[in-house]
């Protein structure tokens, strides 16, 4: 099987242990993970040959981040070295009525000061089938977007599948431009398209058609089917446009679901109810990796693929950190309806 390749940033995130404040604590826990990093891992994890491409400080932080990616059977020779810095978040784990918290400490990153011509894309996508990207990086400044967008042509030059997970982040767009003014451009070359509403509105100014999607702790997939539409419509390229559909409960406690459109069918993932949630930060990652490897394992049934991702995603939520580390065997039991969670002797 052709290699998966994922480019983006991995960062060194800081978290209180358990559920304390950040005034209360005086230490921290460490994990690296990142967007496009977590995807790799996720896909390692199923056997998918995965690898992962960013520019990282020639520094201990950097050979512990490359350090991560191996452990996990991830590649990492086409990772460049140099810059300033590793980027930093710290997360305050939310629960029950208080939300998680992140605080972002990335400027000067060492990918934020990379540029267009730095990595030899043709030479990287050689073995390649899939390339994966998400929002994040074009957000982080110019020159990542431009590197992304250099990734994407020569991905669609050399046949590769492109996918995307559009992943807003309000706090990073920082360096002069807006969404609209970078992503049309980078998803117009995507063959698959992650995103939620929010995702659609702040990049491309699209709203579902006069319905209100969320319902307190309960999600309308057939709501964002407007959404779905239009954003299919705008980047005709793309075969499937695919979004997640969580309800809030608490902070603790979710449901969890997706659907999928095809441009002519509306598939609908079951919804699983997540009451002890051990860690969200990288749902949508595993989501989109679970996806990556439902779409590449059953080519001709996406409901067999939305509902691999969903279940993988699900799972995930009971995973600390930013990876998800679940097996195949753990994944299909889920699917198979089995969530009883009892000891495997």
């Amino acid at each position: 099987m052709k290699k998966v390749v994922t480019f983006g940033e991995i960062m060194l995130r800081l978290s209180p242990p358990g559920f304390k404040r950040f005034s209360q604590t005086d230490n921290f826990d460490v994990i690296y993970g990142g967007g496009e990093s977590n995807v790799a891992v996720s896909l390692a994890n199923y056997g998918i040959p995965s690898e992962f491409v960013t520019r990282l400080p020639e520094n201990d932080l950097g050979d512990c981040a490359l350090m991560e990616m191996r452990k996990r059977n991830v590649a990492t020779h086409n990772i460049l070295r140099g810059g300033e810095r590793l980027g930093i978040y710290f997360l305050e784990t939310g629960a029950v009525s208080r939300g998680s918290k992140v605080v972002y400490d990335r400027a000067h990153s060492a990918i934020s000061t990379i540029e267009k011509g730095m990595i030899d894309w043709e030479h990287v996508f050689k073995d390649a089938g899939w390339f994966h990207w998400t929002g994040i990086t074009p957000a982080i400044s110019q020159g990542a977007a431009d590197a992304c967008l250099e990734a994407i042509q020569v991905a669609n030059k050399m046949g590769i599948t492109v996918s995307t997970d559009l992943n807003y982040r309000k706090k990073l767009w920082k360096y002069g431009k807006e969404p609209i003014d970078v992503m049309p451009e980078l998803v117009a070359g995507c063959d698959i398209i992650l995103g939620n509403e929010e995702d659609a509105e702040k990049h491309f100014g699209l709203h579902p058609d006069g319905v209100d999607v969320t319902h307190g702790d309960s999600v309308d997939g057939e709501a964002y089917l407007s959404v779905l539409k239009k954003l299919m419509k705008m980047f005709p390229r793309a075969k499937k446009v695919i979004t997640t559909l969580r309800g809030s409960v608490s902070a603790s406690h979710n449901t969890w679901s997706g659907v999928l459109y095809d441009g002519k069918t509306l598939f609908t993932a079951p919804t699983y109810d997540i009451t002890h949630i051990v860690d969200r930060v990288g749902g949508g990652d595993s989501f989109m990796g679970g996806l990556i490897y439902g779409l590449l394992t059953y080519p001709d049934d996406d409901q067999i693929a939305l509902n691999y991702a969903v279940a993988a995603s699900c799972l995930k939520h009971t995973i600390l950190g930013d990876a998800n580390l679940v097996t195949i065997e753990e994944v299909e039991k889920l699917m198979g309806g089995d969530a009883s969670g009892r000891v495997s002797r």
